[in-house]
């Protein structure tokens, strides 16, 4: 039985197939692949983290914890973990810190929660922000699994 594979077509569409098709490239071929953004130092990306959690403040969320996670996850560098006052006070702080991580990154954030907005997820790569209504946040309790785990590198922005 022949392996099935990715591959992609002429016009970029995914094929699944077992075979080899003529005139469709392989994802082990040489074709031009997209080039990805120049990796960030870490220092680059603790700037963007802070400056994250200053916005974040600066828009009145609340109970701002800041978690290095350099060397203790393979998922992301830091983590910041937020609470809005309400749904629409989460769904706008996701809006703007998205916004942010486009001017600070160049790239967008992939954001997950929305409209719902009781927990929002965004996730950049390099810094993972979870942003809760309070009695949400509570009841997932994130920062006394995180915290546990990196207990010298969690501190509280306001």
């Amino acid at each position: 039985m022949p392996a099935i594979g990715w591959l992609f077509g002429p016009s970029d569409s995914i094929i699944l197939s077992g075979q080899t098709i003529e005139g469709i490239e392989t994802l082990t071929s040489s074709a031009p692949r997209l080039q990805s953004a120049k990796p960030a130092t870490l220092e680059e990306i603790r700037a963007v983290a802070e400056s994250l959690a200053q916005a974040l403040e600066d828009d009145k969320a609340e109970d701002i914890l800041f978690i290095d996670l350099e060397g203790k996850s393979s998922l992301a560098d830091f983590m910041i973990i937020a609470s809005g006052r309400s749904g629409r006070h989460v769904a706008a702080l996701a809006d703007h810190i998205s916004q942010d991580v486009k001017k600070l990154t160049g790239r967008p954030a992939s954001v997950e929660g929305m409209p719902n907005a009781d927990w929002v997820l965004i996730d950049t790569g390099d810094v993972i922000i979870h942003l809760f209504r309070p009695e949400v946040r509570e009841f997932y309790n994130l920062e006394k699994i995180w915290a546990s785990q990196t207990p010298s590198s969690t501190r509280s922005v306001n």
